[in-house]
């Protein structure tokens, strides 16, 4: 477990990474837990600059967190990688012990998990994904532990079609693959995950059904999305990519600090008001 009371640093590193609002949710945390020497910065970074990067930071260093496209090309570069983070071949947090050990894990698929349960989704009997990027594998993997039954997946492209078959063969799920020219039938599922860039599901906002399940759409800005909002008219539960982002910081602030519980109030509350200054 880190020294709290000695400097410590963190930081998200991608590109673009602008945007991040990684940055305000960390140091929402350690200012809620006292962590007065502790810093969270910014950088920009691809796969070209990662390794020396990596390479050049010191032991005052005790975490980093990872945006595309970063998540998979900074495996090599560690001493090891959890189970989950194995699962999706993706690394978002990398813990420095102080032994000096690198140890990735991926923090998005326990946070989709715990996202849906704080608003009372634990278990479905099915389920749909729209796209098939790196977020639906993710969303595959979250699914595996509360979804009984079929999980289809819409898609545009015959090797995203494999890619998700692929994953689905690999994540033990029964995977089911559907042309995204039908993604309105995903609607009528108890639970839809939307991975898709902005805009992209924007058409679907009209085919919303009366009574709709629950929408988890992982984008955070713009919002809402035309879906998500359309969504929430008609009566459905909705969960947001802010929901995400914060559940997935929670676990990076409790792995890189040692402290447990993560304010995850203050930390939304930091991330709501950001997003609203922009």
């Amino acid at each position: 477990m880190p020294d709290t009371d000695t400097p410590h640093r963190a930081a998200v590193l991608g590109s673009p990474i602008a945007h991040s609002l990684s940055p305000v949710l960390h140091r929402a945390a350690y200012a809620e837990l006292g962590l007065d020497r502790w810093s969270y910065g910014r950088f920009e970074v691809d796969e070209q600059t990662l390794p020396g990067f990596i390479e050049g930071l010191d032991g005052s260093w005790a975490g980093l967190s990872l945006t595309m496209p970063l998540k998979r090309a900074v495996i090599p570069l560690l001493d090891g990688i959890t189970d989950t983070a194995a699962s999706v071949e993706a690394v978002n947090t990398v813990v420095f012990g102080e032994d000096g050990r690198r140890t990735g894990d991926n923090t998005d698929i326990p946070g989709m998990v715990a996202a849906l349960r704080e608003r009372g989704v634990d278990k479905v009997e099915s389920a749909a994904i729209l796209g098939a990027g790196a977020t639906a594998s993710s969303a595959l993997a979250a699914l595996s532990g509360i979804c009984a039954g079929p999980v289809t997946a819409y898609v545009r492209s015959a090797a995203r079609a494999d890619e998700m078959r692929g994953w689905g063969e690999r994540l033990g799920v029964d995977i089911r693959i559907a042309d995204w020219a039908e993604a309105d039938r995903a609607l009528t599922a108890p639970l839809v995950i939307a991975t898709t860039p902005a805009g992209a599901a924007d058409a679907l906002a009209g085919a919303v059904p009366e009574r709709p399940g629950t929408l988890f759409d992982v984008l955070y800005e713009p919002w809402p999305t035309r879906l998500a909002s359309a969504w929430a008219d008609h009566g459905g539960a909705v969960v947001g990519g802010l929901d995400l982002l914060v559940h997935q910081a929670v676990l990076q602030v409790e792995q890189m600090t040692g402290r447990s519980p993560a304010p995850l109030a203050a930390m939304r509350k930091a991330g709501e008001e950001a997003l609203a200054a922009r």
